[in-house]
C-alpha cells in the first residue's frame, strides 16, 4: 500500500492547486476527488437532469464514465470520453456538484475508484471528507482553509483569466452558500478529522502554502517512521524473550472427550456433505495424536469446521475479541467449542501463552494466519503469530488449503486439502528469534499457496 496524504477543505481553499504542486514536488500522484464530483454534476446539468430529484440523478449514474489522466504533467478529466477538464470549474457545476454529491449513491459510486488508487499509488487526494470517510486511515491528514473573501478573490481571479463573466459578489456569494451546503449535508459533511492538521493560508501566497504543507507532510511521515521503527524494535525485541518451551506431547484429552467428539465429528460431516459438495485431500497428513497446529487460509466462517471434520483430537482457535462480545449464547457457543478470545492489532503476548497452554493439555489449534477473510480467494501474506507460537512451542504445523469459488452457498463445490507437517527445527527453526520466525512464516505461507492454487 502507498503513502496516502488526505488533504480536505472548504471551496476555494486551494485545495487542487497547492495538492498538484506538492504532488509533482513530492513525485506522488495527484487525485483530484473534486474533480470527479464535477464530472458527474456536469453531466446531470448537460442532460437536463432535475438537481432536487435524487432518484433521477441515481438512475443516471450508470451512464457515466469518469476518468482521471495525465498529460505532460497535467491532469485531464474525461467524462465518457470527452476532456470536461475546463467545463466543470464554473460556478454553475459548482452548485450543482454540492448538490449531487451530498447523494449517497453517487459519493458510492466513486469511493472504489478513489480508494482503489490510494492502494495502488503514493498518493495525494483533495477533497471534502477524504480524511473523515474515503481515506480514515491517511498517513497524514491536512485541513487547508482560509477566510472566505480570501478564497473568494482568489476563485474570481482565477474565473477571470479563463474569461468568465461572473462578478467577485457572485463568486464571494456561492462559497458562502457551498461552505453552508459542505457543513450541513446528511452525508460525509464537510469537517476537519481529529488527527488532521489544520493550515490557514489567508495570509500566505502560493509558494508559502506549498512549503508550509510539504512541512507538515515531511515532519508527519518523520514521526510516524520513527514510530513504527521503534514499534518494529520492541516488538522484535519481545519474541527474543520469549524461551523455546517445547509442548508436552505426551498430555491427552480424556478419551470420553475424544470420543463424544468424534461423534459429533461424524455427524457434521454428514450434514456438511448435504450442505456441500465438499472433498477432502490429504487426509493421511493429519496426526492422530493432539498438540499440533493447523494453519490455513480464511475464506468463510465455516472454515474452522472444514478443518475439524477429520480431525481425530478437539482443536482450539483463535476468535476476534467482538465475537465474545455479542452476546452471552454466543460467547458461551463459542467457547465450548474451543475458541479464545485475541485482541487484533494490539500486540496482545497473553495469547500466546493461552494458545501454548491449549497445545500442552494435547488440544490441537487452528490458526488462520492472514487475519482477516479473503473475499477472492487469494492468499495474502501472513502475520507472524502462528510462526512465534509454532516456534516456542516447538511442535508440528499443518498446512491448510480451503478451495471454493465465490460466495459460499448451498452445493458449492469445496475442497480442503491438508499438507504435510513443518516442523520448525528440521526448516532450521529452532529459536523464536526474528530469523527463525521469518524462516517459519515463509515456509508456511508458501505451502497453504500451494494447496490453495493446487
Amino acid at each position: 500500500m502507498g503513502v496516502n496524504i488526505a488533504l480536505d477543505g472548504p471551496s476555494g481553499a486551494g485545495k487542487s492547486t497547492i495538492a498538484k504542486a506538492v504532488a509533482a514536488k513530492m513525485k506522488y500522484v495527484y487525485v483530484d476527488t473534486g474533480a470527479m464530483f464535477r464530472a458527474i454534476a456536469c453531466y446531470m446539468v448537460e442532460s437536463g437532469a432535475d438537481l432536487d430529484n435524487t432518484q433521477e440523478i441515481i438512475a443516471k449514474l450508470s451512464e457515466i464514465t469518469v476518468k482521471l489522466e495525465y498529460r505532460d504533467g497535467a491532469q485531464h478529466v474525461i467524462l465518457n470520453g470527452e476532456d470536461v477538464s475546463d467545463k466543470i470549474r464554473t460556478p454553475e457545476i459548482s452548485m450543482a456538484a454540492s448538490k449531487t454529491s451530498a447523494i449517497p449513491e453517487v459519493r458510492t459510486f466513486l469511493l472504489g475508484q478513489q480508494q482503489t488508487m490510494a492502494k495502488e499509488n503514493d498518493i495525494i487526494m483533495d477533497g471534502r471528507d477524504i480524511g473523515t470517510v474515503v481515506l480514515p486511515n491517511a498517513d497524514v491528514k491536512i485541513f487547508l482553509t482560509a477566510d472566505a473573501e480570501e478564497r473568494a478573490k482568489r476563485r474570481f481571479k482565477e474565473l477571470q483569466e479563463k474569461g468568465d463573466p461572473s462578478t467577485y459578489e457572485e463568486v464571494l456569494e456561492d462559497i458562502k452558500q457551498r461552505d453552508y451546503n459542505d457543513t450541513h449535508r446528511e452525508t460525509a459533511p464537510l469537517k476537519k478529522a481529529d488527527d488532521a492538521v489544520e493550515v490557514n493560508t489567508t495570509k500566505l501566497d502560493l509558494l508559502q502554502s506549498i512549503d508550509e504543507i510539504c512541512r507538515v507532510i515531511n515532519e508527519k511521515l518523520e514521526k510516524k517512521n520513527t514510530d513504527v521503527t521503534n514499534k518494529s524494535e520492541r516488538k522484535v525485541r519481545s519474541h527474543e524473550l520469549m524461551a523455546v518451551r517445547p509442548i508436552d506431547k505426551s498430555n491427552h484429552l480424556s478419551p470420553v472427550r475424544v470420543c463424544i467428539y468424534g461423534l459429533f465429528r461424524w455427524l457434521v460431516l454428514g450434514i456438511y456433505h448435504i450442505m456441500f459438495n465438499i472433498s477432502f485431500e490429504g487426509l493421511e497428513n493429519i496426526p492422530k495424536d493432539g498438540g499440533n497446529i493447523f494453519a490455513a487460509n480464511h475464506r468463510s466462517y465455516q472454515d474452522p469446521m472444514f478443518i475439524a471434520i477429520h480431525t481425530r483430537v478437539p482443536l482450539s482457535y483463535m476468535a476476534k475479541q467482538e465475537l465474545f462480545e455479542v452476546n452471552k449464547a454466543f460467547k458461551w457457543l463459542i467457547t465450548a467449542f474451543g475458541a479464545f478470545p485475541v485482541q487484533r492489532g494490539k500486540g496482545d503476548t497473553a495469547v500466546i501463552d493461552t494458545a501454548i497452554d491449549k497445545l500442552n493439555m494435547g488440544r490441537n489449534l487452528t490458526i488462520f494466519p492472514e487475519g482477516t477473510r479473503s473475499k477472492d480467494g487469494k492468499v495474502g501474506k501472513g502475520k507472524t503469530g502462528v510462526a512465534l507460537i509454532a516456534a516456542v512451542a516447538q511442535t508440528k504445523v499443518v498446512p491448510v488449503g480451503i478451495n471454493f469459488t465465490g460466495k459460499l452457498k448451498f452445493r458449492s463445490k469445496v475442497i480442503i486439502r491438508f499438507g504435510k507437517p513443518i516442523t520448525p527445527s528440521e526448516i532450521g527453526a529452532s529459536n523464536a528469534d526474528s530469523k527463525s520466525l521469518k524462516i517459519l512464516k515463509s515456509k508456511i505461507m508458501e505451502e497453504i499457496t500451494k494447496l490453495v492454487h493446487e
